[in-house]
């Protein structure tokens, strides 16, 4: 008797529906034989199989019985298929009615007592079916359900057990689909523990990092240990627009595809931070593997990632960060296949001065050699360097400014400014592909940036003065762009090229 059902299979971040076919034979050997470019995790799903249809008070088939899942030239990898390899066994056997296997999807990994565990990319599978339209809903172990319900337009149905499938399916057990909640966990969750009040002094250095957020700008900071570096970058995204619904799934589609959504908080609601440490290698930065799974950089799209003590990481892991930074995506290629990943991140990056970290500090004496410096700079190259739009120095905080009284600007008032000054972007550069000015495109640039002769003549001496590259010298009217935003204004002024220029002044204080 032959059975046949849906499932669906992960390809990156996006979900390929999978025909499962199951055959049991009376003629041949007792044997199981798996089919359609299974991988290792799928070809031993047999075993556990096996185990949890007798486990679970069924029979076990004592037939040949041939196990197709097509499309036959697409991997297949993951232990997602158990649940739906064991219906289509238990319904080509006689032993489950198929009464509702052509509107539901299965997806479930199995324990050997048929118990059904939870699995990757729930969300993008729902995703997917709804999409396509071609069933009712899908069937999902119960702690996937709350992130495959985030979508609207499909029943999820949780289960615990095989037995419980096989209830369900069969027509003799009803379980209502998981609710959709949305829109409640949007609100729920979109709240900030950090507060960029919290942050005493540095206000030259607050400044900068409201300029970065209004023109969504990489961000480059240098400073001696304990002065606030990484506080501030840990308060960049409070700082930033709220995500909208449509980036909140987007983003939480990648961290389901890695497993990484808890049931408890099936929704990301703000904006990612991720801080990998320097040891990390290139496919944990940019994604890789035999099969590509999401990156460093793919986890804090739509966010920041936040690179602490830059000249520790390997050379080759931060080349590896100039083509995601221009094209916002990245793209793994396999002999058989390609998989582009979303990477539209914030870049902030943080350094000390020197190895010691104190080169410049009036309040400790530094004890590098200038051959030290050179060597601990040139781990950093120029066209890296080139690639992030503001550079920023962070010195000591004062005492009077750590023990002073007054708190400083709020992340909600700073993201007031910001979202004001993103809505003037939004109306200049409506129906580009460009959200904010630092995405901008060289023909956008030449028509949005346009200088007077004064603020022309500054950026020229900047750039014969620093030996800024071209694209430098495009950084600097993007970033001019976005303090002129923040002031309301729709010309670009002698004191806004002026700030944008002393945002690339540590190219010749430090790296030069």
């Amino acid at each position: 008797m032959l059975a046949k059902l849906t499932t669906l299979t992960l390809l990156g971040i996006d979900a390929v529906p999978v025909e499962v076919e199951v055959d049991v034979s009376p003629s041949g050997l007792a044997k199981t034989v798996i089919v359609g470019l299974a991988e290792a995790s799928v070809r031993e799903s047999t075993h556990r199989v096996d185990r949890a249809i007798v486990n679970s008070g069924f029979e076990r088939p004592e037939n040949r019985t041939i196990i197709n899942l097509a499309p036959a030239d697409l991997p297949k990898e993951a232990a997602s298929f158990d649940l739906p390899i064991a219906l289509g066994i238990l319904a080509a056997g006689g032993q489950l009615d198929p009464l509702r296997l052509a509107d539901y999807a299965v997806v479930g990994e199995l324990a050997l007592d048929g118990t059904v565990r939870p699995i990757r990319g729930a969300l993008s599978m729902a995703m997917t079916l709804a999409k396509a339209g071609r069933c009712r809903g899908i069937v999902v172990p119960r702690y996937n359900a709350p992130e495959a319900a985030i979508v609207e337009d499909i029943d999820v149905i949780p289960v615990d057990s095989l037995t419980q499938a096989v209830a369900f399916l069969g027509g003799t057990l009803e379980i209502p689909p998981h609710p959709s909640q949305l829109e409640e966990l949007f609100h729920r969750y979109a709240a900030y523990e950090d507060d960029l009040a919290d942050v005493r002094g540095q206000e030259m250095a607050k400044r900068a990092l409201i300029v970065a957020a209004a023109g969504g700008h990489n961000l480059l900071m240098v400073g001696p240990p304990g002065s606030g570096k990484t506080m501030l970058a840990r308060r960049l995204p409070t700082i930033l627009p709220d995500l909208t619904p449509a980036e909140s799934i987007e983003t939480t589609r990648i961290y389901s595809a890695l497993g990484k959504v808890q049931p408890d908080k099936p929704l990301l609601a703000v904006r990612p931070f991720r801080a990998p440490h320097h040891t990390i290698s290139d496919a944990g930065l940019v994604g890789g593997g035999s099969t590509p799974t999401p990156g460093e950089i793919s986890l804090a799209h739509n966010g920041v990632l936040f690179l602490d003590e830059l000249p520790e990481f390997n050379r080759r892991t931060l080349e590896v960060l100039r083509q995601p930074l221009e094209e916002r995506t990245v793209t793994i290629a396999r002999a058989s296949f390609s998989t582009t990943f979303p990477a539209n991140f914030m870049l902030v990056a943080a350094l000390n001065p020197c190895p010691c970290g104190y080169r410049g500090d009036p309040r400790r004496q530094c004890h590098c050699t200038v051959p030290q410096i050179e060597r601990y700079m040139a781990k950093i190259s120029g066209p890296l360097l080139d690639r992030i739009d503001i550079h920023l120095e962070v010195p000591a905080v004062p005492f009077q400014e750590l023990s002073g009284g007054r708190d400083g600007t709020s992340s909600a008032e700073a993201r007031g400014v910001v979202i004001e000054a993103r809505r003037r972007q939004q109306r200049r550069l409506q129906g580009s592909r460009a959200r904010c000015n630092a995405e901008m495109s060289h023909q956008q640039i030449r028509k949005h940036c346009k200088l007077g002769s004064t603020a022309k003549s500054l950026l020229q001496a900047a750039m014969t003065e620093l030996g800024l590259s071209a694209r430098a010298h495009d950084k600097i009217l993007r970033v001019a762009r976005t303090i002129a935003d923040l002031d309301g204004s729709d010309d670009i002024g002698e004191v806004h090229v002026s700030e944008a220029i002393q945002y690339r002044m540590l190219d010749r204080n430090i790296f030069r």
